[in-house]
């Protein structure tokens, strides 16, 4: 999928809403009900050098999360895709983001429960501070990533800046959706990861 240009604050509130919808225990990726106006942060979003290779495989050893990455770009109604739920265990590299490993906040996705079953970040509320998390991109390179911290927030209070905002850091966010069920039965907390290049 080619990456997508959006202007800054555009590509920001969608990156967030990426965050927002469309995971864990919904039956589908469901369009957001958010104002786009909604919390954008005035940083630009990061963008891919243009020799960095994209991700193609990510691992935490001590979860056993071994998975291929997919491209999440942008769907029909501007919102930011997820990974299909018959996709559950695989996870999903949103491309307004950086590519892992090169300075900025790169970002992936994941489901921890589809209507199939079980999914990739099913155990990621269990991840460690000082966690290794690998990132291989499409030359083969591997990338390690070390655990920094991780929270859970609600859907309605997202952090989009300290998760997408400009940073000089080579970081990693993890996203998945976490907590309670409302009454249309998608959760109603996001669970993020932060790390950072070792």
């Amino acid at each position: 999928m080619p990456r997508t240009t959006l202007p800054r604050t555009a590509a920001l509130t969608l990156a967030a809403l990426a965050a927002l919808t469309g995971c864990s225990g919904d039956p589908a990726p469901q369009p957001s009900k958010t104002p786009a106006s909604a919390a954008a942060p005035e940083a630009p979003a990061p963008t891919a050098t243009a020799t960095a290779e994209p991700p193609a495989h990510v691992s935490i050893p001590s979860l056993g999360v071994d998975s291929d990455i997919m491209r999440l770009g942008l769907n029909p109604d501007r919102t930011v895709e997820v990974p299909p739920a018959d996709k559950g265990m695989t996870t999903g590299w949103y491309t307004g983001s950086a590519v892992p490993g090169e300075p900025g906040a790169a970002v992936l996705i994941g489901h921890n429960d589809t209507r199939f079953g079980r999914a990739v970040f099913h155990d990621l509320r269990k991840i460690a501070k000082g966690a290794d998390i690998v990132v291989r991109d499409g030359s083969g390179k591997d990338i390690h990533f070390e655990v920094t911290a991780h929270e859970t927030v609600s859907k309605n209070a997202f952090p989009t800046a300290r998760v997408y905002g400009r940073t000089t850091e080579r970081a990693l966010r993890l996203i998945t959706c976490d907590g309670a069920f409302d009454a249309a039965g998608h959760p109603v907390d996001n669970l993020i990861v932060y790390a950072k290049r070792k």
